[in-house]
């Protein structure tokens, strides 16, 4: 079979949801025994997300393969139950880099370098891949139809189209349809201009995807098809739910996968295995208990910043039939004479990823007051670094310890770097990524969380380690090192004895997790902290706030 291709443009406006829209296909067509994979296009001209704040383009998303990308991939992974890899995302930085590079070589026997035919070429080459064993390969395109930055990627587009021949290519369209309350009525005129734009690059749009806070009627459906050149039954619907997992069985019950389908010429026969997904979707709005856990960070403002941590809780959360709320909390918030204020309500406590010293004492207090109260804590990467200096200044008394990232100078720096790392100047790409192996201790409660488990891999993105220089001062005092590089000799997790459940882990679990495989980590610390503090689930508008 020859291989298809979908290209998934946007319009009108960000954050309609692209790819939650690609990943929803994805899932269908998997479903139906399709070989699939999806990439993200990023027109901004980063080499990757690795090193802009979160608060610009929301979490950085880690790969096996030690690749930092857009978070989009973590939708992918989720919905797919599948891996992706450093081909799955690529930036404009990236493509015009390659170029030049080339250039520098002598690549291009001395011709001008353009971005038509060098650079729109380099972005068809890593469309179309090496070859590999996919039926369909979903292209996702950042950016909004209009934006000038994605000019070279919708030239590519058509040029693809074209080449690839009749029916092997296939653009769908996400587009606003606003709804204005004053009158009542949803309007396409924004769709409209969207598609003519689109098509003023030379690309006709083959479906329209259409983002709505109110169903849409056959009329506008209708009217839609007129203006824009594509069939009623190709004009689909994607209206505002209360979780995102809703959406593949919504698009599903319009065709959507089928009409894709049947435009590539391909087998609609064998109908999509959806009996977990919707056996997910059960029990997620129907759970028996609520727990609230707190959320500790510095990013908290945009949920987004620890978005992978978020849908890792929802699918531990219902697994286990417990509805959770996250509790966010500005670690820069907490001081001595608050944290009962913020803490006497919870289940558990969570210090998420992050990196620079804003906000630290505010972690540092939250980690002591969950060791001392006997509350479930999970730390991840910096979590259990804040962790390790808590403990040490407060129950080794070393007042001064710290981390070599906040002090370089530190006196007592129990969290430090690697002898590679410190002569590092270059910050892109340079940290500990990507999948690496851990040696579990027998008889630790990690140890039991992951089915007894010898050795696990698990991805990771940080630069600074523990200093193994105290290891056998922790070890004594009662915080054991539960998890080891064995390779390296580094520390990958530290748990508390005689706590009811007192981990933190130097990776990062929330990456691994998915819809039909929840982690084990998040699984075990929603079932502990629903021992610790639940209440009976009491249904709201928001799930998790």
């Amino acid at each position: 079979m020859k291989k298809k291709y979908v290209f998934v443009t946007g319009g009108v406006t960000s954050s309609l949801g692209k790819g939650i829209i690609s990943a929803s296909l994805g899932m269908l067509l998997k479903s139906r025994g399709y070989k699939i994979t999806i990439q993200k296009l990023d027109p901004y001209f980063n080499i990757d997300p690795g090193t802009l704040n979160p608060y610009e383009h929301g979490e950085c998303f880690v790969t096996n393969d030690g690749a930092e990308t857009d978070l989009d991939l973590g939708h992918y992974e989720r919905f797919l139950d599948q891996t992706t890899t450093k081909d799955n995302n690529i930036t404009s930085g990236l493509i015009y880099k390659t170029v030049i590079d080339n250039e520098r070589k002598g690549y291009y026997l001395g011709k001008t370098v353009q971005v038509i035919p060098h650079i729109t070429n380099e972005i068809k080459k890593r469309i179309l891949g090496k070859s590999n064993p996919y039926d369909i390969v979903i292209t996702e395109i950042g950016g909004t139809v209009g934006d000038i930055e994605i000019l070279p990627y919708i030239e590519s587009v058509r040029q693809l189209k074209w080449e690839l021949g009749e029916n092997n290519g296939l653009v769908i369209h996400l587009t606003l349809l606003p709804y204005i309350s004053v009158t009542g009525e949803i309007k396409t005129k924004p769709t409209q201009h969207s598609v003519r734009n689109l098509m003023e690059n030379g690309i006709q749009a083959d479906i329209l995807v259409c983002r709505t806070e109110k169903h849409i009627s056959k009329n506008i459906r209708n009217k839609l098809a007129l203006f824009c050149n594509v069939k009623p039954e190709h004009v689909i619907e994607s209206i505002d739910t209360r979780i995102i997992y809703d959406i593949p069985c919504l698009l599903h019950r319009q065709n959507f996968d089928k009409v894709v389908l049947n435009h590539f010429n391909l087998s609609t026969i064998v109908s999509p295995n959806l009996k977990k997904w919707k056996n997910f979707i059960r029990k997620y709005k129907n759970p028996k208990y609520e727990i609230k856990i707190a959320l500790v960070g510095k990013y908290v403002s945009l949920h987004d910043s620890y978005k992978s941590i978020i849908e890792a809780l929802i699918h531990a959360g219902t697994k286990n039939e417990i509805h959770v709320r996250i509790k966010w909390i500005h670690s820069g918030a907490i001081n001595d004479k608050n944290m009962e204020e913020y803490f006497n309500d919870i289940s558990g406590i969570l210090i998420a990823p992050g990196f620079g010293n804003r906000g630290i004492e505010g972690k540092i207090l939250s980690a002591k007051y969950a060791r001392e109260k006997n509350i479930p804590f999970l730390g991840i990467c910096l979590g259990m670094q804040i962790a390790v200096i808590e403990f040490a200044k407060n129950v080794l008394k070393i007042q001064e310890a710290e981390s070599n990232e906040t002090n370089p100078y530190a006196s007592y720096p129990v969290i430090s770097l690697m002898k590679e790392q410190k002569n590092i100047i270059q910050k892109g790409g340079t940290m500990r990524l990507g999948n690496c192996k851990c040696s579990l201790m027998e008889g630790s409660k990690i140890f039991s969380i992951y089915g007894e488990k010898k050795e696990i891999f698990e991805r990771h993105r940080h630069r600074y380690e523990f200093n193994n220089i105290y290891l056998e001062d922790f070890s004594n005092a009662g915080m054991k090192p539960v998890g080891i590089n064995p390779e390296t000799g580094l520390v990958e997790a530290m748990e508390l004895d005689n706590h009811v459940f007192f981990l933190g882990v130097q990776f990062h679990p929330e990456y691994k997790s998915t819809v039909i495989t929840p982690h084990p980590l998040f699984t075990y610390f929603v079932q502990i902290s629903k021992n610790y503090k639940s209440f009976d689930y009491q249904k709201q508008n928001t799930p998790y706030v």
